[in-house]
């Protein structure tokens, strides 16, 4: 079993002296930024000031919450420590422009994915860590769990160990967020970016929409009533994934009536068969491969015309019609 790591396996004082350039101040950046700062460490955002010819908001909220702001080149001068939490397909281009004539020894590279680092858009010099501590979950979680007491679980990889105090300084950043309270466990890059994309691909985001809206478009398709199918197909799947996240599959089983265990464990196997397995795979196979990263790097290059249609799509469909009208229902005071 791979190692969980807790609050005794770390220790803050490797974070003593060190200054944290957090690089972005949206979900992820304003979340890790707050309990950083919370827990004493010394943090700066790096971001932008100006927008097009707009100010920034991010960089507004960031000195409204009290942080020293600076350009992402001189956040990243002044920082021991360079964590960057821009959205992966900026990464790339903010580290050559920004960042990376600043990257000398005693400084650490951070990152909360590994995407740029395993598919190599970004090269660090041999003389510098690269750490990754990466959350398992939302930034609004991450901070809700943090203010509650508790933390988050999270994930802490070294790719370059060029001080011999990366390992240490991953973990005390983790510590600082309080993630060590929940686990933290030791993987590599590539362990990481690799399961993180499947799992995105075919289960979190891509498998449980697609699923969702096929469950919808067969009962309305048979003449059932929209807001009836949007209750069963999507409404009650919080509840499900709740009692699963709660115990597992085991709290979930106990739950049900037996009529839907019966009817879940002998029809289940019918919708993700053997051929649906395979696809699975070969969706995996793309990732490891780096294909997936490839055709993503083009498709943000291209001005991402094939995201922006496929999500329009799905903010189209009729499911979420029908659901805006119920959620307002329930968000009436």
């Amino acid at each position: 079993m791979i190692n969980i790591l807790t609050d005794k396996d770390a220790d803050e004082s490797a974070l003593n002296g060190k200054t944290i350039a957090v690089i972005g101040y949206g979900s992820q950046g304003n979340a890790q930024a707050n309990c950083l700062k919370d827990s004493g460490v010394s943090v700066i955002i790096g971001e932008t000031e100006v927008l097009g010819d707009k100010p920034n908001p991010s960089w507004e909220k960031a000195k409204a919450d009290g942080f020293e702001v600076y350009e992402i080149d001189e956040a990243a001068k002044k920082a021991d420590i360079i964590h960057i939490l821009v959205p992966d397909e900026y990464q790339a281009g903010v580290y050559k422009k920004q960042i990376k004539k600043h990257m000398k020894a005693g400084k650490t590279l951070s990152f909360s994915h590994g995407f740029n680092i395993c598919f190599k858009r970004i090269a660090p010099p041999a003389e510098i860590d690269v750490i990754m501590i990466a959350p398992k979950a939302p930034g609004s979680e991450e901070r809700k769990q943090y203010l509650e007491g508790f933390g988050v679980p999270g994930l802490i990889a070294i790719k370059q160990n060029a001080s011999g105090q990366a390992r240490n300084v991953a973990l005390a950043l983790a510590k600082a967020m309080h993630w060590t309270r929940a686990g933290v466990l030791e993987c590599t890059f590539e362990q990481e970016t690799y399961e993180d994309l499947f799992g995105e691909q075919a289960v979190l985001c891509g498998g449980v929409t697609e699923l969702v809206k096929a469950g919808f478009d067969t009962l309305v398709e048979a003449g059932y009533p929209p807001e009836m199918a949007y209750f069963e197909c999507l409404h009650e799947l919080k509840l499900i994934v709740d009692l699963m996240y709660k115990g597992g599959f085991t709290e979930m089983w106990k739950a049900v009536s037996n009529t839907a265990k019966y009817g879940g464990l002998t029809r289940g196997k019918k919708i993700i068969t053997d051929k649906t397995r395979k696809v699975m795979k070969k969706m995996l196979k793309d990732v490891e491969s780096g294909k997936f990263a490839k055709e993503w790097a083009k498709e943000c290059k291209n001005g991402k015309p094939v995201l922006t249609k496929l999500q329009q799509e799905d903010f189209d469909h009729p499911i979420e019609t029908v659901g805006k009208e119920i959620r307002a229902l329930f968000n009436k005071k």
